[in-house]
């Protein structure tokens, strides 16, 4: 499995943490609107990194079980992003309807 985190991803985590323990209910949900709307701005560039990195590892032959071991994502996960999906099925390509 991945490491626990690298000390940037643990600083993020440790942000949220005081987000989620803001008292008063609505700075606490103010914080979280500015925490979503960061994150939907950022989510495309993140998935690049991800997906960067997995190509590069599978140039390497590393298997995509390995893969995923080390990124700590699911071994579907990883060929969805190979492929250029997100790790969701949300953000996969919708098909065209059939022609007519």
């Amino acid at each position: 499995m991945a490491e626990d985190n690298t000390e940037e991803a643990r600083q993020v985590i440790d942000a949220l943490n005081q987000v989620e323990a803001i008292d008063d209910p609505v700075e606490r949900a103010v914080a979280v609107s500015q925490v979503l709307k960061d994150y939907k701005l950022r989510a495309p560039k993140l998935r690049d990194f991800q997906r960067e990195a997995i190509v590069l590892l599978r140039a390497q032959e590393v298997s995509y079980r390995q893969i995923a071991d080390r990124l700590g994502i699911s071994l579907g996960a990883v060929q969805n992003i190979e492929r250029g999906h997100g790790s969701a099925w949300g953000t996969k390509p919708r098909k065209k309807p059939a022609a007519e």
